[in-house]
Formats: C-alpha cells, sequence, structure tokens
C-alpha cells in the first residue's frame, strides 16, 4: 500500500525560523502548515505555501491552540464553540494563502496539545470536526487513527487518514511518549527503523521496550524540528522506497 510522508512545516514566526522547510518539501508529499497560532505569521504562510505549490505538495492546515509563546504545546481549556471558530479561523487564513499560490487546502491537522486533547475528548473532536464541515466537507483530516477524532470524522462525514510518527515513540496504550521522557524522541536510525515497521506490519515498538503496539497508518509524520529531520526523511523515503513501499500523497 502506498504511504504518504507529511512534515509540520512554516512554524517559523517573524525573523525567526526552525528547520529547513524548502528542503523538507523536496522529500515529503504532505505539508501542515503552522496557520499562526502556534507557529507562523502572514509572510510564513505565504512563502511556504509557494514552495509546496512550486514542488508539488499537498497542502494542510495545521491548527492549533492559540499558544505562541509555548508552541502550541500546553493544553488550553476551551468551549467547543470557541475552538470551532478558532479552527475555522485557521483553515480559512491558510487556505487564502495557498489559493494565492495557485492551490488550496486539502486536510486539516491538529497540533500539539489540541492534537492530545481532542483525540481523547469527544466535545473537542467534534469542535475540530464542526470547523472543518463548516469550511468544506470535502476536506480530510489528519491524526491518529482508532481516537475520539477517527470517530468524529466518522459521524460527520469527513475522510479520515491515519498518521503515524516515525521520529517519535509510542506507549504500550498507542499514544505518543511525552517528550520529556527519555527516548521519546528517536534519533534518526530509530526513526527509519520504526516507518519501515509501521509501513510493512502496522506496528511500532514502545518506549519502555515492553513490546510493541499497533499503529495504523495511511501518512508518516516527520516533525520539521526534530534535529537532522531533512537527513531522516531523505532516509525514511529511501528506505520506503528499498522495501517496496510507494510514497506519495494520500488519495
Amino acid at each position: 500500500m502506498p504511504l504518504d510522508l507529511n512534515s509540520d512545516l512554516g512554524e517559523g514566526f517573524g525573523p525567526w525560523t526552525m528547520g529547513d522547510d524548502a528542503a523538507m518539501l523536496d522529500i515529503v508529499t504532505s505539508a501542515n502548515i503552522a496557520c499562526g497560532f502556534h507557529a507562523g505569521d502572514p509572510s510564513i504562510m505565504r512563502r511556504t505555501c509557494g514552495l509546496a505549490v512550486e514542488k508539488g505538495v499537498r497542502i494542510g492546515a495545521h491548527v492549533g491552540y492559540r499558544d505562541l509563546a509555548g508552541f502550541g504545546r500546553r493544553e488550553i481549556t476551551m468551549v467547543p464553540a470557541e475552538l470551532r471558530d478558532e479552527v475555522l479561523y485557521q483553515i480559512g487564513s491558510l487556505d487564502a494563502f495557498a489559493k494565492a499560490a495557485g492551490d488550496r487546502v486539502r486536510y486539516v491537522k491538529p497540533h500539539g496539545a489540541l492534537y492530545h486533547s481532542a483525540s481523547r475528548d469527544r466535545q473537542l473532536a467534534d469542535a475540530v470536526l464542526a470547523a472543518i464541515t463548516d469550511y468544506d466537507p470535502g476536506l480530510a483530516l489528519l491524526g491518529p487513527a482508532g481516537t475520539q477524532l477517527e470517530e468524529a470524522a466518522e459521524a460527520a462525514k469527513v475522510r479520515f487518514v491515519g498518521e503515524g510518527f516515525a521520529d517519535r515513540a509510542y506507549t504500550p496504550t498507542g499514544t505518543l511518549a511525552a517528550r520529556g521522557l527519555p527516548g521519546a524522541v528517536l534519533r534518526t536510525n530509530e526513526a527509519v527503523a520504526q516507518a519501515v515497521s509501521i509501513a510493512m506490519s502496522g506496528t511500532a515498538r514502545t518506549v519502555d521496550g515492553s513490546g510493541e503496539v499497533a499503529v495504523r497508518a495511511a501518512s508518516m509524520c516527520v516533525h520539521g524540528d526534530t534535529p537532522a529531520a531533512v537527513e531522516m526523511a531523505r532516509l525514511i523515503r529511501t528506505a520506503l522506497d528499498e522495501v517496496g513501499v510507494p510514497v506519495e500523497p494520500f488519495g
């Protein structure tokens, strides 16, 4: 089965940059572009969308909590209607730049704390889906399979695409290990092996070494802020080619 390769991009702010987006866009097939709430600003959004279109990479809205100082990694208590409106705002903002570049937003992926909280909390998941259906029910949702996000997508009749992570370790329950835990962020050789394992067998080793956990994924993420992210993504794509897994956009 083909596998999409995605990365979180456009995550600078003003003169500050994170990662080498241009180089990553030569490797990945989908770009989750920050929409200005956890990172990014209008000029970065325009530039990243332009690069993605130039390189033939699919554009996704990487939506998060309004938390620039915490990079969207801090959970914020919000009523669902407020979250719906903030997600809708972010999708529309990025889509304006995508259209200016000659394409459009194709999917939505929550970022950081929102990714995790909406995976657990059905009300928050429904709020994310309400924003998607308000804007364009044809958009896909990229997220962790077997969670409230997938169930909410099914209820809203929005296409759901399961996501795996090459560069992050998993707990025995199938969630991502907290970044502060030893071994939570994988080194390059570990990430390559995990990407191949998820692609070939749908499993990843657990962070505590106790065994394996199922990961149902049609798209694989390599974080743009991971050390040596570009080389990691390049090696992952090469490894997938070697085992006969085509790398192409989902759908």
